[in-house]
């Protein structure tokens, strides 16, 4: 299977140019330290990116959870 990765400029938000996240470079960098956020890859010295099944399923624990919210309620 081809690993398929995402870099910051394309996950996050900045003025003028929404990612694929409404969150900040920043915010993102956070969470991850945080361990709220699936952790990057080192692919090379320069490059640093996120698998993009991780981010999927982080996406759909999100969903999941907010859900489980509503229902509650």
């Amino acid at each position: 299977m081809i690993q398929k990765f995402i870099r910051i400029g394309q996950l996050a938000t900045r003025p003028n140019r929404p990612g694929r996240l409404p969150l900040s470079p920043n915010s993102v960098w956070r969470l991850a330290r945080e361990g709220k956020f699936p952790k990057p890859i080192k692919l090379s010295a320069a490059v640093t990116a996120w698998r993009i099944e991780d981010v999927e399923a982080w996406e759909k624990s999100r969903i999941d959870e907010l859900r489980g919210v509503k229902d509650e309620l």
